[in-house]
């Protein structure tokens, strides 16, 4: 079954986002875009809160949001209690966020990364499984709820 993919962010964001969006598109992945769908200033929250709302609900398996330090994204998707984001800016810290924190969304900085880095740290971020094990007992507490 291939992964259902649920791809947001703001404007700083919106090139980075289309480009991922077509790859993610051409490597059999099911992308569904939240937007933003030009280079006009947004507010993120506008994107994000639907998109984390999806990944709560089950329509997604995993979610990526882009914005220009990553953290604005970040910050709103982990508001919801069902998202772990995590804001990723290299190969390790991708693969870590998956293997010991069970992360469900990537939060990318567009204005500090290539795009290149990008697409290796989603591909990395989308194909690493959780550990579970010693991890699972920490990723169970933080949650608020």
């Amino acid at each position: 079954m291939k992964k259902r993919i649920a791809i947001g962010g703001d404007h700083a964001g919106v090139g980075y986002k289309d480009q991922l969006r077509q790859h993610l598109l051409g490597l059999g992945y099911d992308v569904q875009d939240f937007g933003p769908f030009s280079s006009a200033s947004v507010d993120y929250p506008d994107y994000v809160h639907p998109l984390s709302q999806g990944l709560e609900a089950g329509d997604f398996d995993f979610g990526i949001v882009i914005c220009g330090s990553g953290n604005g994204v970040a910050i709103t998707a982990n508001k919801h209690q069902g998202i772990r984001a995590a804001l990723c800016w290299n190969e390790e810290l991708a693969a870590l966020a998956r293997q010991h924190n069970d992360a469900n969304v990537l939060a990318l900085p567009a204005r500090f990364i290539s795009y290149e880095l990008a697409e290796k740290i989603a591909q990395i971020f989308l194909s690493t499984p959780f550990e579970g094990g010693r991890h699972q007992s920490r990723v169970t507490k933080i949650a608020c709820s």
